[in-house]
C-alpha cells in the first residue's frame, strides 16, 4: 500500500506540469492508523490519571493531521470532507478526547472556506499546513443578553485591544493560536461580530485547565481570559451570521463522528473483555462466555449500533462534501442543499445519541463485577458519550426537524446562549 508523502508546495516554474493530486483514503489510513493505534494503547490510563493529551496531539501533529483539509496549493494534504470524518471516527475510537480537542481547529479551517473572504485565507491556511493548531474561545457564561457578546475588541492606536472571558474553550490548552469571537466596537459607534486571532502565548492571554465535567476529561474545555491583548488589524476577520452555512453542520458532525468512534470502542473493548474469559454463571447458556448466545447477542447489538452510527456520519459527510465541491468550483451553493445538510445533521444527532448512550450501558451486560474495575475504565465510554451529547441538546435538534416537516420552517444555522431580558 502506498504511503502518502508530504507534498511540497509547487513553484511557479513547475506548478502547471507537476500539480500533485489529492490523497486516496487508503493512503490516509496507512499514514494515520499507526498513530491512532499508538494513541489507543494508553487511553484508559490517561483517563484514570487525568493526564492531558499533549503527547497524542504532538504525535498527530508530527504526521500533519491538522493539515488534512488544507488545500495542496497552500501546502496541505488536500483531503476531502468525507475523508476527514472517516479519520475522525477512527481517532474517536482510539481516544474520544482527541477529535474534540481538534474540533475548533478543523472548524476554523471550514469557517475560512464557508464564511471568510477567500483573499484572506492564505496566511491562515499556510500556518495550518506548517503544523499550527487553532483553538477556540467562543462561549461566555453568566446572564448576558441572548445573542450579545461581552468580549470586546476596541481601538488601540494602530491595532485593537481584546478583553473578555470565555468558557468551554475546548482544545485551547493544546493550541498555538486562538480563534476568539468578539464584538468589535467601531469608531463611528457601530459594532460587528468578528473573529480575533491571537497567539495562545500572547501577553494578556491566560488559559486555565478548569474543566470539571465527568466526561471528556482531557479535552481541556476550560476558561480563557483576555486582558488588554493587542491584536493586529490583519488578524481580525469579519464574518456574516445571517445566511445559511455549512459550518454548523461541520461543528456538530465532529461530535457525532466522535460518538461513532466511541460506539466502535465499545465493541472493541467488549470483544477484548469476553474472548479470554472462562468464568461462567451456573444459569448461563454456554461453556464459556464467548460461546454463550446471550453474550453473543449483546456483542452483535453493540456492533450494529457502531455500524449505524458510522454510516449516518458518513451520509451527512457526503452532503458536506457536495457543498465543498461547489465552493471549489467557485459556484454558489444551492440554498436547498444547505437546508438539507443542516436538517440531516439534526436528524443524525437525534438518532445517534440515544443509541450510543444505550450501547455504553449495555456494554456491562457482557460481564459481572470484573467489568467495573477502574483500570479497565469501561465507564468512560458512557460518560464521554453523555458529555458530547450534552453540548448541543438533542431535544432542540428534534424540534427543528419537526417544525420544518410540520410548518416548513427554515432550520436554525446560528444559535446562541444567554438570558432573555424580562
Amino acid at each position: 500500500m502506498a504511503i502518502l508523502q508530504d507534498t511540497p508546495r509547487p513553484t511557479r516554474a513547475n506548478a502547471a506540469s507537476a500539480a500533485p493530486s489529492s490523497p486516496s483514503s487508503q493512503q490516509l489510513f496507512a499514514r494515520f492508523r499507526p498513530v491512532f493505534d499508538r494513541i489507543a494503547v494508553h487511553a484508559a490510563q490517561r483517563e484514570n490519571e487525568r493526564e492531558l493529551a499533549h503527547e497524542p496531539v504532538a504525535w498527530l501533529n508530527a504526521e500533519r493531521f491538522g493539515a488534512l483539509r488544507v488545500p495542496i496549493e497552500h501546502g496541505g494534504l488536500g483531503a476531502s470532507v468525507e475523508q476527514l470524518y472517516d479519520l475522525l471516527i477512527e481517532l474517536g475510537e482510539a481516544d474520544s478526547n482527541l477529535p474534540q480537542i481538534l474540533r475548533a481547529h478543523f472548524g476554523f479551517i471550514e469557517r475560512l472556506f464557508a464564511e471568510i473572504d477567500p483573499a484572506l485565507h492564505g496566511p491562515w491556511l499556510r500556518l495550518a499546513a506548517d503544523g499550527v493548531i487553532f483553538g477556540n474561545a467562543t462561549t461566555e457564561l453568566g446572564e448576558g443578553a441572548l445573542g450579545a457578546l461581552q468580549t470586546t475588541l476596541s481601538h488601540d492606536g494602530d491595532a485593537w485591544r481584546l478583553d473578555g472571558d470565555k468558557y468551554y474553550s475546548t482544545g485551547t490548552l493544546y493550541a498555538d493560536w486562538i480563534s476568539v469571537s468578539a464584538q468589535r466596537l467601531n469608531a463611528d459607534g457601530s459594532s460587528d461580530r468578528v473573529i480575533a486571532l491571537v497567539p495562545s502565548e500572547a501577553a494578556g492571554v491566560e488559559r486555565v485547565d478548569d474543566w470539571r465535567g465527568f466526561g471528556q476529561r482531557l479535552s481541556a474545555s476550560g476558561t480563557t481570559r483576555f486582558r488588554n491583548v493587542r491584536v493586529k488589524p490583519e488578524n481580525v476577520l469579519l464574518y456574516v451570521r445571517d445566511q445559511p452555512t455549512p459550518l454548523t453542520a461541520h461543528f456538530q458532525l465532529t461530535h457525532l463522528a466522535t460518538l461513532a468512534g466511541i460506539a466502535r470502542a465499545i465493541v472493541r473493548d467488549a470483544v477484548a473483555f469476553v474472548q479470554p474469559r472462562k468464568r461462567v454463571y451456573s444459569h448461563g447458556s454456554g461453556d464459556t462466555p464467548r460461546e454463550d448466545p446471550l453474550v453473543q447477542q449483546v456483542i452483535g447489538q453493540l456492533a450494529s449500533t457502531a455500524f449505524i452510527a458510522a454510516s449516518t456520519v458518513q451520509a451527512v459527510a457526503r452532503g458536506l462534501d457536495e457543498i465543498d465541491r461547489f465552493r471549489q468550483r467557485g459556484e454558489p451553493v444551492p440554498e436547498n442543499l444547505l437546508f438539507e445538510v443542516e436538517l440531516n445533521t439534526a436528524k443524525a444527532q437525534a438518532g445517534i445519541v440515544d443509541a450510543v448512550l444505550q450501547a455504553g450501558t449495555r456494554l456491562f451486560d457482557i460481564g459481572g463485577a470484573s467489568a467495573l474495575q477502574e483500570d479497565r475504565r469501561l465507564d468512560r465510554h458512557w460518560r464521554n458519550a453523555r458529555t458530547l451529547a450534552s453540548h448541543n441538546p438533542t431535544i432542540y435538534k428534534g424540534r427543528v426537524v419537526g417544525d420544518h416537516l410540520l410548518n416548513g420552517a427554515r432550520p436554525t444555522f446560528y444559535w446562541t446562549v444567554g438570558a432573555i431580558a424580562a
